[in-house]
């Protein structure tokens, strides 16, 4: 049975973990970056991620260009490079949102995904009083034009903020359409051909997990 602890990218075995702190680096390396500082230790990069230097170092020699100088450390402007590259967020990937409630409209307006490597084009939805509309630039479609879009613009990834009960036949559209990758923000558990990558984000469980722990640190 596959390991689903671990990724294989570039032919390499790599930890879900590892790959999952990929962002924080990186957004800590931005924001110093940003700053006008040109390197950075790993040392100070765990002490900011409150991780160990010696993973720090372990997690960049999969994906760094350069060893750290003596006293200086790495290049801040190569290692973001690196760590873009390897996450792919050296290339946009165009994406839709199916769903255009409160949630997808976030979807819509936020801007930072770009910087992460994703451009969501629009959004889809069936409510006649909010298809025709545009949220910050973005025009939201009837879902009745979904699978034009998706072909017409090769989209590849889908993000479904749809209620529950529609959640999988909107995947199954967006599969037949060509999308190979599903954000899923639905509450709902769902089926996509073993080709697809599928990404589901339990909000409601992420929600449970914070109050258990805050009761917890309250000592009740």
């Amino acid at each position: 049975m596959k390991d689903k602890t671990f990724e294989k990218i570039d032919g390499k075995e790599i930890s879900k973990a590892t790959i999952a702190r990929m962002p924080l680096y990186l957004r800590f390396l931005q924001e110093e970056n940003s700053r006008g500082e040109k390197y950075i230790s790993s040392t100070v990069i765990a002490q900011n991620i409150s991780v160990s230097s010696v993973l720090v170092r372990k997690d960049l020699a999969l994906v760094s260009s350069q060893s750290g100088r003596p006293r200086l450390g790495f290049a801040i402007s190569r290692l973001i490079v690196d760590i873009e590259k390897f996450l792919g967020y050296d290339n946009l990937s165009d994406a839709i949102v199916v769903g255009a409630g409160g949630l997808g409209r976030a979807f819509l307006g936020y801007e930072g995904f770009k910087s992460n490597g994703l451009n969501v084009l629009a959004a889809f939805d069936v409510d006649k009083k909010i298809v025709g509309k545009s949220v910050a630039g973005k025009l939201i479609y009837h879902l009745d034009d979904l699978e034009k879009f998706v072909k017409e613009s090769q989209v590849k990834i889908g993000i479904i903020t749809v209620p529950k009960h529609a959640a999988q036949e909107v995947l199954n559209r967006l599969v037949e359409a060509g999308v190979k990758a599903i954000w899923n923000f639905a509450p709902a558990p769902l089926r996509a051909p073993k080709d697809i990558v599928l990404k589901t984000e339990d909000l409601a469980a992420s929600l449970a997990m914070l109050a258990g722990q805050l009761y917890k640190s309250n000592g009740r």
